[in-house]
């Protein structure tokens, strides 16, 4: 059997395949044995004092949160009640270390040392699934349970049709606004039963350009630069056309829909912005809208904290806009995951419905003030809840306006390749050669890896 390689991924094989896992480089693996899920409890591990008469079952947990965090203490808590309410098994939370959390995991892998429970992103957990890191969980997971999650949340963890992750929270984009260059352009406050279509849309932007205290009107923030940034907050453009990354019906080619007709006019009127004036290709400095360079910033809901010091009242949150086939949004984050060597499935379950349970969830959320994953710890959540001012987010999310990630385990070169075109644009760069460039990119590599097929 040969061993599989990842475009933009470094997941070449199926764990439990000797023949296979003993290519991989391993990584720190000195570091990985101190604290993996055989060894001693690393420094920060949560866990109560087992039993002493009846020796509880281990259940070794391992986030991407560092020691210290907010999320990190939310996921000790947990760990704590989770071992004082129970006696059969005994969950400890490993934190993360100094190095890439994705070669960690590809490392354990490799060396059978692999935690029962993990935290997954997004962009990986494709990758993960296809290459037999994770086992499903949907034969735990109850339908009244799912319905009560988000339908992002659900569409995120499922591959080839099985459940494979939950999350505690998700993401989402929206538009930013400053109330005062608003009102003083007289440009109408969108709703989400009523948002911006293409045309009011530009026409906001050119008439927050034109007042005297704007520099530009719309902040895309292109100074973060990173390819999963890239691919997360303008895909939701392509998408809003008619366009796509890929051809999510098969998953095996790019061609015709990421250079296709909806995706060449997107990202045409995403250059004609530029060219217009009303947005600006910014990278030296990352606070054009807190400091009213800018009126409005396309971002997510991560940015609240910073955006509200800086503007107070004039902050005003607004949905995405319509520009032909709905509102869409980028989504998904950091998920809860099962490894498929874990040895106590039914006790690593019954953590996981502790972590996944509104208590923990609204826990989770009010230390790193994300959007709430479950539809009942939404309704008490005080961000996100019906009156809470990021409320916009959760209701895009509850409309079903997220896009998740296309669920192939090559979505490291789709997400890298169509990053690298939406750079070559902002500059200026032709749309239709740069999107048919990436497109032969990503069918290059879905051809070299078999179509990720499972064998």
């Amino acid at each position: 059997m040969t061993s599989r390689k990842l475009s933009g991924s470094r997941a070449p094989c199926r764990a439990g395949l000797p023949a296979r896992l003993a290519r991989f480089a391993v990584i720190g693996l000195a570091a990985l044995i101190a604290s993996g899920p055989g060894g001693a409890a690393a420094p920060g591990a949560a866990a109560a004092a087992p039993d002493t008469t009846t020796p509880a079952k281990r259940i070794n947990v391992w986030t991407h949160s560092a020691e210290g965090t907010a999320e990190f203490e939310a996921l000790r808590h947990a760990a704590a009640a989770f071992n004082r309410d129970q006696d059969e098994y005994r969950a400890e939370v490993f934190p993360a270390i100094n190095r890439n959390y994705e070669d960690r995991v590809h490392s354990a892998a490799a060396t059978g040392t692999l935690p029962c429970v993990l935290e997954v992103d997004g962009p990986f957990l494709y990758a993960f699934a296809w290459t037999g890191y994770l086992q499903p969980i949907d034969r735990f997971a109850s339908p009244e349970l799912l319905a009560d999650f988000l339908p992002s949340v659900v569409a995120q963890g499922t591959y080839e049709g099985r459940l494979y992750s939950l999350a505690q929270f998700d993401s989402g984009l929206a538009v930013w606004g400053n109330r005062r260059y608003l009102r003083a352009a007289g440009v109408r406050i969108p709703t989400l039963e009523a948002p911006w279509s293409l045309a009011e849309f530009e026409r906001a932007l050119e008439k927050l350009t034109a007042l005297d205290d704007v520099d530009y009107a719309l902040s895309f923030n292109v100074h973060i630069r990173t390819n999963e940034f890239y691919s997360y907050a303008y895909a939701p453009i392509l998408q809003g056309f008619g366009g796509d990354l890929i051809d999510r019906q098969v998953l095996r080619s790019a061609r015709g829909v990421l250079d296709g007709s909806g995706s060449v006019a997107a990202m045409k009127r995403f250059g004609h912005w530029f060219e217009r004036g009303w947005t600006r290709a910014v990278f030296d400095r990352a606070d054009d809208f807190e400091t009213g360079r800018a009126a409005l910033s396309w971002i997510g809901h991560w940015k609240y904290p910073v955006y509200r010091k800086a503007l107070g009242d004039d902050l005003v949150l607004m949905p995405m806009p319509d520009f032909g086939r709905g509102i869409k949004t980028g989504m998904g984050s950091w998920n809860w995951a099962m490894s498929s060597t874990c040895r106590q499935p039914a006790g690593a379950w019954k953590f996981l419905e502790r972590l996944l349970s509104t208590k923990e969830i609204l826990r989770m959320t009010a230390a790193n003030g994300a959007v709430p994953a479950r539809r009942s710890a939404l309704a008490r959540s005080p961000l996100y809840g019906p009156r809470g001012p990021l409320r916009i987010f959760a209701r895009q999310l509850e409309a079903g306006a997220g896009v998740p990630r296309p669920a192939t385990p090559g979505y490291g070169t789709v997400r890298n390749a169509f990053s690298r075109a939406v750079g070559a644009i902002i500059q200026g760069a032709d749309v239709e050669t740069e999107l048919a460039r990436a497109a032969a990119t990503i069918d290059e590599d879905i051809a070299k890896h078999q179509g990720y097929q499972r064998p």
